[in-house]
């Protein structure tokens, strides 16, 4: 039986890759006073960090709901498909709740639903490693077992401009975000358990590529043999000499860019830039 790759906007995959490996993508929703948009649907990630500079409210964000999620698993399962379904962290939005709700509803063994127990590319390059896997006609246990496999070695770290928005969306406590609104001091967080934490801080927007490149030196393992993702929003620079720095330093098989959408750009904000490798 083949197997279906479907996750949710939060992977913030390029269009590329979605289509090159046929993976499906249930949208978060951001709300804004004016409306409700699909996260990539009806929203590009440009789009959205125009209308969060404008804004005088803060967006929401919604999980996708478990009528979505049968909707999607019906469909494939109605093409012959079997289905693996990997979404964001379930300690940071009850997407994956809905994924196993629908999965419970419909009561089919050909549904593995998998929390990422993280978020972003992090998460996309385990939806692509299955997906891969998948076309050259993996199994659904064996498409599952590797997903799961990378998921619990999968290391997300991150540089944020300002911790405010993680504040203001509920993602971290304010006595954590303190840390971060004197003395022009960047956070440098990671994703421990599911959660984000703030891992080290460090001073002035420069020091924040070293940083992240000394945590890749020091957690990865064989990064030469990997691909790595690099994710940002609306530092297109910053970006750029980081992949740079990465291919540099370490000579991984490839670095995938991509830009923040707009569900977890609502809680990190613009100017934020992350790494994602496999320990």
């Amino acid at each position: 039986m083949p197997v279906r790759i479907i996750t949710d906007s939060t992977a913030d995959l390029p269009k590329e890759l979605i289509e090159k490996y046929d993976i499906g993508v249930a949208p978060l929703m951001v709300n804004f006073q004016d409306g409700t948009y699909r996260d990539g649907v009806d929203l590009t990630p440009g789009e959205f960090y125009s209308k969060l500079k404008e804004s005088k409210q803060m967006p929401t964000t919604s999980q996708v709901n478990p009528p979505a999620f049968i909707d999607l698993y019906k469909q494939e399962l109605e093409k012959g498909n079997s289905i693996v379904s990997i979404h964001l962290s379930s300690k940071g939005s009850g997407t994956y709740q809905s994924a196993i709700s629908a999965k419970n509803t419909l009561g089919s063994d050909n549904i593995e639903v998998i929390d990422s127990l993280g978020y972003s590319m992090g998460m996309g390059l385990i939806a692509v490693e299955g997906a891969n896997m998948a076309q050259q006609g993996a199994s659904l246990d064996e498409v599952r077992d590797r997903m799961l496999h990378m998921r619990d070695r999968m290391k997300y770290v991150f540089g944020v401009d300002t911790l405010e928005y993680l504040k203001k969306g509920g993602r971290l406590s304010p006595v954590k975000a303190t840390i971060a609104t004197v003395m022009n001091i960047k956070p440098i967080l990671h994703i421990l358990d599911g959660e984000i934490d703030v891992m080290d801080k460090v001073r002035g927007r420069k020091k924040v590529l070293s940083r992240l490149l000394e945590e890749v030196e020091k957690t990865g393992g064989n990064i030469e043999e990997q691909t790595l993702a690099l994710v940002h929003s609306e530092c297109p620079e910053d970006a750029g000499k980081m992949k740079e720095m990465l291919k540099e330093r370490f000579g991984p098989k490839d670095v995938l860019i991509s830009q923040i959408g707009c569900v977890i750009g609502t809680h990190v904000g613009p100017g934020t830039i992350a790494v994602f490798y496999m320990m």
